[in-house]
């Protein structure tokens, strides 16, 4: 856990989570632009922290999704990586999936927070999680005692409902109780509602997520890494987190390689040898080593060889490029951003990578103006060092 992490990588670690942050707020102008000439024509060789403006669009295939959004603001993904942030602060840096899965749906859900584009695996996980749903509460009412009516088991549903969607295990049934006794006074009316409570708590499964393989699956990945590290269970945790919003085991296995990445680039190790046991949990992996022979920094030259969009077997390839290319983390953003494509699902992994192995400042690391400029940067960091000393 967080605790594990040794005094000497707190520093990197938390540049690692801030570099993440930067990198999808850097590339949130360009964001979905795939012409790289046009990338190049709107931003020359300094193409970070744009305001995402519809005109960039005009020429050259893209998809302007970010309507509404301001200079240092970042995509849905960081948002998502924000989502499991809470979650693991609340939880002690440790990962529990149905307080995971209640905040996301709470978060981008109707009446949420998030204002802005959804993406497929989100816009399915939260179907999903209203059939599973629908499916708990029938399994439930199926066990009810038959000396109910049928207008109390639907008052009973409708009071308990509430409960379900933001409380789990002991935590149910007092307040269960106590909200059932303001209509009902009748003990075993009340051990109904419980019941229905507990049965539908216990049918909520954790793999919740869309059949999908792209980078949402991996974006959220830092601060999980982050938070157990030094764990001898790391993949199994990731599998879970991922299987949330991406239950497709293409996505698990390339997440599984990211988050090897990650975990080897904390603990200090060289880029060379985490990206060799990344590798090994990766279903493509004869991509990745091809991505790597290349000598010569060029995201474009990367994306048009592996492709540019939100599939992780076109993502991954590119991030692992512009890492064993790049000469600093200033290079490699923008390298990810003329790329094109989907550079802001790129930036938490090649942000994180980067921060972690050249920090912040200096020639190399994160540059300090960049820091400044994130939304709500003060609290982002925050809750970074919060979770890093959980």
């Amino acid at each position: 856990m967080a605790a594990n992490i040794p005094q000497d990588r707190r520093a990197a670690i938390t540049a690692a989570l801030a570099g993440g942050w930067v990198a999808d707020a850097a590339s949130l102008g360009l964001h979905w632009l795939y012409s790289s000439e046009r990338i190049a024509e709107v931003g020359g060789q300094t193409p970070e922290f744009l305001p995402p403006r519809a005109d960039y669009y005009t020429r050259g295939f893209g998809y302007f999704a970010h309507e509404g959004k301001q200079v240092g603001d970042v995509s849905h993904y960081g948002a998502a990586t924000g989502v499991l942030t809470d979650s693991l602060l609340a939880n002690n840096g440790s990962l529990n999936i149905r307080d995971y899965q209640r905040r996301f749906r709470s978060f981008f859900g109707p009446g949420g927070r998030w204002q802005g584009f959804i993406d497929n695996p989100t816009r399915i996980t939260l179907e999903n999680f209203n059939a599973i749903e629908r499916r708990a509460v029938e399994e439930a009412q199926s066990s009810m005692p038959d000396g109910l009516t049928d207008k109390q088991k639907r008052v009973l549903v409708q009071k308990v409902m509430p409960y379900t969607r933001r409380l789990s295990g002991d935590q149910l049934a007092q307040p269960v109780r106590e909200a059932i006794s303001l209509t009902y006074k009748e003990a075993e009316v009340q051990d109904a509602g419980v019941h229905l409570a507990e049965t539908i708590d216990r049918h909520m499964v954790r793999e919740s997520g869309a059949d999908d393989m792209q980078l949402p699956a991996v974006s959220k990945l830092p601060p999980l890494v982050a938070s157990h590290y030094g764990t001898s269970n790391l993949l199994e945790v990731v599998e879970s987190a991922v299987r949330v919003t991406n239950h497709n085991d293409d996505a698990v296995a390339w997440a599984k390689c990211a988050a090897v990445l990650l975990d080897r680039l904390f603990r200090g190790e060289s880029l060379a040898s985490a990206m060799n046991e990344a590798i090994t949990e990766a279903p493509d992996q004869e991509s990745l080593k091809r991505a790597l022979e290349a000598s010569k920094l060029s995201g474009v030259a990367a994306g048009d060889t592996f492709g540019r969009t939100c599939y992780l077997q076109e993502a991954m390839p590119v991030s692992f490029h512009i890492l064993n290319t790049a000469r600093s983390y200033t290079e490699a953003i923008r390298a990810n951003i003329h790329c094109g494509g989907d550079s802001c699902g790129r930036a938490w992994i090649i942000g994180p990578a980067m921060a972690a192995m050249h920090g912040v400042g200096g020639e190399t690391g994160i540059p300090l103006s960049w820091l400044a400029r994130v939304t709500d940067a003060a609290t982002v960091y925050r809750d970074i060092e919060s979770l890093l000393s959980a």
